[in-house]
Order: C-alpha cells, then structure tokens, then sequence
C-alpha cells in the first residue's frame, strides 16, 4: 500500500475547483451566511465521543465542505488511515510505521509489525508501569538509605517532556499519591538547578526518558542529576535505587548505571510526539494513577475508533483538518490560535506546537520533491481569558488572517462563585464578536464620536472553531489529544508530506556539535564558519 507518486496536488481537478470557489466566495461574510441560515451551526458541527466542535463560524458554505470532502477522497484519506492502523510504514524516509494507535488499544486486538503482534509487549509494559507506580505510592519502593519518595524529576526533551509535563498540568485535579512530579528538559542549567533546588537526594528519584538515550540535553541533564544526588547519598549503588530509564538501548542505560530491571521499554514505531500514551507516560501515572492513566488511553482509543470508522462529513478530526486547509490554503492564514478557557490546559499549545510544527512543517513531499503550496501553519496561543487582554487585539482588528480553536467545559474542578460562568460567557462571546464584528452604523449607534468610529468598528469574519465537553477529566483529555493527532495527519495526507520524520531537528544538533568542541577547546582553534558564527564563537570563548 504506497501513497507516494500520486498526481501533484495543484493539479488535481478539486483542488482547481476549490481555488474556483474560494473566488467565488471571496466577498462572503459570516453575517451574511448566518442570515441566510440561522441553523447552520445544526449542518455544521459533529459530535465524537464526549467532544462536540462548532465549525459552524467558519466562511465555509455547504458547497465549501463537499469540495474539501473531494479533496480527502482524492488524495485517498481512506487509504491512509487504513494503513496507519494497520501498520503500514506510511514514515518511509525512516522506513518505520507510525503506530502509536496501538498504544491506547485494549489488548486481545491483535496489531502486526513485520509479522509480530506488538500487543503482548504493549500490555506488559503497561502492567509494569502499573507495579512500578504501586510500589512509589505504597513505600515498597524506597531509596538508598531506606527512605520514602518523595519527589519524581522527570529528565526529558521534546516529547519525552512535552506530552507528560502538559498532562500533569491538565490533570492536576487528579491526584493520586503525595508524590510530587517535576520536569526538567532545558539544558540550560537553570532548569534543572531550579527543580531540584531544597529537594533531599534521599527522597528523590530520577525518571530518565530518551529513546536512544544518547539526546545531548537529556544525558547532560542525567549526568549533573547523578553528580548531585552523589555528593550527598556518595556511595554509586544509590544510582541504582534513584534512577529508572524510558529507552530502547539497554546497553547505554546500564552504561549510566541504571538497572536494566529498572528500564521502561518502547519503539521506534513510537514517534516522540506521539509517545505519551507509552512508556514516557510513566511520569503522568505517578501523578494521576494507574486507574485515571487507562481512563486516558480510553479516551484515546474512543477518538481513535472514531476516525477510523465515522465517514467524512460526520468525522471530527477529518473535518477539522479539512476545515484548516481551507483556511491555510484558500483564505492565506499562516498561523492558528489554540486557545484553551481552562488553566489546567495552559502547556496544551506549546504541547500542539511539536505534535503539528514537527509533522507538518515540511517542505517536501513524499516523492521528494518541492512543495508548491502552504503546508503546516505556526501554532501558537495561551489560556482564556489572559489572551484576550495581550494578542486578542491583532485577532481582532489586525491585518492578519487567524483562525482560532476555542476550548471549553460546562463544569469547573474548582467552582468558585460565578467564575467559570463568567470564563465561558468570555469564550463564547469572543466567537461571537470575531464572526460577526461591528459594522459602522453600529458604532454611530451607540453615540461614538465621529472620529473615533473608524477605532471602534470591527469587521469581522474571523474564522473559528468551538471544542466543548462537559469537564476535563482523563479521558476528555485523549480525545482531545488524539483529535488534534488525527486533524495533523488528515492535513500532512492532503498536502503529501510524511508527518511522521523530523529531520528538520538535525541539522542545528550536529553544527552544537562541531561548535561546542570549538568552544571547549584549550587552544585556540582554526574556524571555518561564516565571519558572523566565527565572530559569535570568539566573543563568547573571550568572556566565558
């Protein structure tokens, strides 16, 4: 099952079609389209397991969404899902699947890669963590000297950081020992000089995660840890009891002086951004449990069923990508808001930066060749209601073009008074006046001075979506991690590049190489960089 050397994207009578209809509808506005329809938002929102979105303030007509719906059947969407499922090495530049669906299954189902059923390994793996975590949070695990754990510092980077360090955050309302999880991942020695400050080294253990275990930041990270906790426990059997390792090289994890019995295993099917559901969710069971870290593999699973077997027009993820590329690629918008009105969610778009920047931030095709259209936007956003008194004002009444996810619950973990009334009457509001605006009549209406009216009108037609459930628990947190998983591979199949590989992430990693050997070296070294970079790496030997 190939989906390379498919027939260029510009080509394609759907795509010409959409180009077509985005003129046409080029001078639409949401005003008009609710008018003419009050009840579009009934045609044009889809509900999914415990998740409902409103698509609904999109510019987007019924004629829009079958053209898009065209598009997806022609670059064989089907087809592609299919194989994600199955295990098909859709990551062809690493010649490996992409199967992080596995990963949330219930076992008894079986999931073959090169003819083995990874099922078996999955489970395990799961059932150790569950015996592992058990025994923190009863006291059967104890460090060197006998002493209870108190404290996890999880040592990671990108998505071995990244995923369980969001999910801690969102959720934090459930807590499952008195086990406190931190996270380190900079290696800018602050970080973790931060972290571990006025922790005792006798109650600390040190969760290591990296797949190859050879991550620059990682190790650097690891080894500092070690020195520290040696200088108080100073006896080198302590390493053994203070430190476990999420890998997939047990030769370099019993090199640092782990016990292999203490390694967390996964796969290199296992994308980093795609790895929470993993082994490097070790951290999140810690925090929350091993009953709320099944409840979030549900959640997963739920939304993974989903868009493997909803048709199109009723398929959340399918929609929500198609509903991006039309925004992206038809309307001219770069970027896109993720706006989470939940404080536990604060981390969820740094979390969407990786999980879409790294797939979809690709220049190349499948086939290797030149992109000649947009593909995947810069993500960025913050909590509601604090964005609306920093960027909302350029959303609003700026020059740019940027859609917005707004996410939302009907129910608060802490109701205080009328606080969460307040914080979704601010969501929904906020969809409303980027739709609909304020014309000028409105403005004079109101009795604004002549010559501040042109200040007060806004114009509207802001495109976004609504993501509501009822609260954030475990499992709303899945689906909600999936959803957008799914949106980012829906978008990588349409635009044909693989969303799985990363090798944008290289190039900087080996010149950190060649430029930290020149900084660290005694004499004074011959450089052949640029005059700016030789500049920059004699300014800062001098003053180092």
């Amino acid at each position: 099952m190939s989906l390379q050397h498919r027939k260029s994207l510009l080509a394609l009578p759907q795509w010409e079609a959409l180009q077509r209809h985005a003129e046409e509808v080029a001078g639409l506005h949401l005003r008009e389209l609710f008018a003419e329809d009050d009840t579009r938002h009934e045609r044009h929102s889809v509900e999914a397991a415990d998740l409902f979105l409103d698509y609904s303030k999109n510019r987007i007509t019924d004629e829009t969404l079958s053209l898009l719906l065209s598009l997806a059947e022609a670059r064989q969407l089907g087809l592609a899902i299919q194989g994600m499922f199955a295990g098909v090495s859709l990551n062809s530049t690493e010649g490996r699947p992409a199967l992080h669906t596995a990963l949330r299954k219930p076992p008894g189902d079986p999931v073959r890669v090169a003819g083995k059923d990874v099922m078996p390994d999955v489970t395990s793996v799961l059932e150790r963590m569950k015996a592992f975590v058990h025994q923190l949070s009863s006291g059967g695990w104890v460090g060197h000297t006998g002493r209870r754990i108190r404290y996890v510092v999880n040592i990671g980077i990108g998505g071995s950081d990244l995923g369980p360090a969001m999910a801690c955050d969102a959720l934090r309302a459930y807590p499952y020992s008195d086990i406190e999880v931190r996270f380190v991942s900079n290696v800018d020695g602050t970080h973790l000089a931060e972290q571990i400050r006025e922790l005792d080294p006798a109650e600390t253990l040190f969760i290591i995660a990296s797949k190859t275990f050879t991550t620059q930041e990682t190790l650097t990270n690891a080894e500092t840890a070690k020195f520290w906790l040696l200088e108080e426990l100073a006896d080198e059997a302590a390493v053994a009891k203070h430190f476990v390792a999420l890998s997939t090289n047990a030769e370099a994890v019993k090199a640092f002086g782990i016990d292999a019995a203490n390694m967390f295993e996964f796969w290199d099917w296992v994308g980093g951004r795609y790895s929470l559901c993993s082994a490097i969710g070790l951290p999140l069971m810690v925090a929350i449990g091993p009953d709320n870290f099944m409840n979030m593999l549900a959640g997963f699973n739920a939304m993974d069923r989903h868009f493997a077997d909803a048709p199109f027009e009723q398929n959340m993820p399918v929609i929500l990508g198609l509903v991006g590329v039309w925004n992206n690629n038809f309307l001219g918008a770069d970027t896109h808001a993720v706006l989470p009105y939940d404080q536990y969610l604060h981390r969820f778009p740094a979390y969407l930066q990786q999980l879409d920047m790294e797939s979809n931030g690709k220049g190349v095709t499948l086939d290797g060749e030149r992109v000649a259209w947009q593909t995947g936007p810069v993500i960025w956003g913050e909590p509601g209601t604090n964005g609306q008194h920093a960027f909302y004002q350029l959303i609003h009444q700026g020059t740019k073009l940027i859609p917005a996810d707004f996410i939302g619950f009907c129910r608060s973990h802490n109701p205080y008074g009328d606080h969460h009334d307040k914080l979704v009457a601010n969501l929904i509001a906020q969809t409303e006046a980027l739709a609909f605006g304020k014309t000028e009549a409105e403005v004079r209406a109101e009795g604004v001075r002549e010559d501040l009216v042109p200040h007060k009108v806004f114009e509207g037609n802001r495109p976004s979506n609504t993501i509501l459930a009822d609260s954030l628990t475990p499992r709303v947190l899945g689906e909600l991690i999936a959803l957008y998983e799914h949106k980012v591979f829906t978008q990588g199949v349409i635009w044909g590049v693989n969303s799985f590989d990363q090798w944008g992430v290289e190039l900087g990693k080996k010149l950190a190489s060649t430029v930290l050997a020149e900084i660290q070296c005694a004499g004074d070294p011959e450089l052949a960089h640029d005059g700016s970079t030789n500049a920059l790496i004699r300014r800062y030997r001098k003053t180092r």
